[in-house]
């Protein structure tokens, strides 16, 4: 590490009341932590994807996506308000 940044990480660790070392260590787990966190988002649990309907309703996305997002749009909105929906 070049002495400028070595300066400028001492003041930093001296501002935040730790030892050099100690935020040393806390950018690594901190970036460790990053890391691994993008690494699991990069390939999501495929079911995720699944359980959003119940199993005796038929669905067909590609031609009720509208009618179907448009009725979670308003369940959302019941809820957010406070009301219960009709069944």
């Amino acid at each position: 590490m070049d002495c400028s940044l070595l300066r400028r990480a001492q003041a930093k660790a001296a501002n935040l009341g730790i030892s050099l070392s100690e935020y040393v260590r806390r950018l690594v787990a901190a970036d460790l932590a990053y890391r691994e966190r993008k690494i699991d988002t990069a390939k999501p649990n495929i079911s995720i994807m699944f359980d959003f309907v119940t199993p005796d309703e038929p669905t067909d996305i590609a031609r009720n996506k509208d009618k179907m997002i448009g009725e979670a749009v308003w369940q959302n909105y019941l809820r957010k308000v406070g009301r219960k929906p009709r069944r």
